[in-house]
């Protein structure tokens, strides 16, 4: 709930937050003033800003790692996303890869191959 001010109240400001007044804390004024009120405006909060996570579409999977999360084995996979250098990589559980199931066949069947020519 907000106070009631009204144009004209005397009010005192705390000093909790205040990070510019010196001396020792327990010496400090817990508040200043009485300060009167000029005028009274009331702060819309801003609107609400949506933040888009995804980089983009899967250019395609660079690498395969397995990692152990909670005491469980888990495979991630280095995506590469359209557009994007390398920098924006992430490594990503199989579920998280947008279109996976393509991405994640064409990179098994380079792998194999790749495992076949050495």
């Amino acid at each position: 709930m907000e106070p009631d001010f009204k144009e004209g109240d005397q009010v005192l400001v705390s000093t909790l937050n205040f990070n510019n007044l010196k001396g020792p804390k327990k010496m400090r004024d817990s508040f200043v003033g009485p300060f009167t009120i000029i005028k009274r405006k009331i702060l819309t909060p801003p609107g609400i800003v949506e933040v888009e996570d995804s980089p983009g579409p899967v250019s395609k999977i660079i690498r395969a790692r397995k990692i152990r999360i909670n005491g469980k084995d888990q495979r991630q996979y280095l995506v590469r996303f359209k557009n994007q250098t390398a920098d924006k990589d992430k490594w990503l559980v199989e579920d998280s890869i947008p279109d996976g199931n393509l991405h994640l066949r064409s990179f098994r069947a380079s792998r194999r191959t790749e495992e076949s020519h050495q």
